[in-house]
């Protein structure tokens, strides 16, 4: 009882300092910071280890996001100073795995679980899911960030030919390694706070290690697939005025690639979600 009347003053308190520093460096915009207050509280509520590995991804992509703003907003049409998020933003990179956590939370009745078939398949699938989710987000960011920063010239996953920087589904090498650097650093977090979390056999906590190998993959894979969708179903073309690559069509924009299906937050929604699932299969034949 005691626990879940701290745990959530503690996720709370958490969560709004966080938000307002976050809104007062302009790393989330009003509605980004009311959004991520919600949703930091209810992963620190559920499970330290859920707010631990968003908020890696959140103080991580922040970072990096701020890191060669001068060259960045040579690239960016939608430069934003700070990489200022909206509420869309924070909810295409939490919101499936908010569902997730609260849906933990219920049938774990606050309990830290570990990775664990042979105790339940869907529980471990759930935080597979979890895990994978933000391996992906992370891998993604780290991936955007730092690949358009490379001095190597990306290609297009789908052709392999060489493309300007901004364009969606353009990749480097650079940008790739950082994908799957990004994953680990998510799965590394999940460990940690779990050792110190978790109560499980010495066989199972030994085995949860495999989660760093899983969200790298997961972290490289997810970054694959949003580039994969950017590159068919997002449109990029190079706009003659700006001199810049914009994401929409235009009279004096020429098409470089894909179809205006989705947009970036489009994109983003389904290469996390089909990442999640992905992981959260995986994780049922892992553990």
């Amino acid at each position: 009882m005691e626990k879940r009347l701290i745990q959530p003053l503690v996720a709370v308190s958490i969560s709004s300092s966080i938000a307002l520093r976050a809104y007062k460096r302009k790393s989330l915009d009003s509605s980004g910071a009311l959004a991520g207050f919600l949703v930091m509280s209810v992963h620190l509520a559920a499970g330290y280890r859920y707010g631990a590995m968003l908020l890696v991804f959140f103080f991580t992509s922040s970072k990096l996001t701020k890191v060669g703003e001068v060259k960045k907003r040579l690239v960016d049409a939608d430069f934003k100073e700070g990489g200022q998020r909206n509420w869309i933003q924070v909810l295409s990179n939490s919101g499936i795995a908010t569902i997730l956590v609260v849906v933990l939370w219920r049938l774990t009745n606050w309990q830290d679980k570990c990775l664990d078939s042979k105790e339940s398949i869907l529980i471990t699938s759930l935080i597979g899911g979890v895990i994978g989710h933000y391996s992906c987000c992370n891998g993604d960011t780290w991936s955007s960030e730092l690949g358009v920063l490379s001095d190597s010239q990306p290609r297009l996953i789908t052709t392999f030919k060489p493309v300007r920087k901004g364009t969606n589904g353009g990749v480097t090498m650079t940008g790739l390694i950082a994908a799957a650097a990004a994953g680990s650093v998510i799965g590394i977090s999940f460990v940690l706070f779990g050792f110190a979390t978790a109560k499980c056999t010495s066989e199972v906590a030994v085995r949860q290690l495999l989660v760093i190998p899983l969200s790298t993959l997961a972290g490289l894979g997810g970054s694959v697939i949003d580039s994969l969708l950017g590159a068919t179903l997002q449109f990029s073309g190079f706009c003659t005025v700006r001199n810049k690559v914009v994401s929409k069509p235009g009279p004096m924009v020429k098409k470089i690639s894909g179809l205006s299906i989705l947009d970036n937050n489009a994109v983003n929604l389904v290469s996390v979600l089909l990442t999640t699932v992905l992981t959260a299969a995986a994780s049922t034949y892992i553990f």
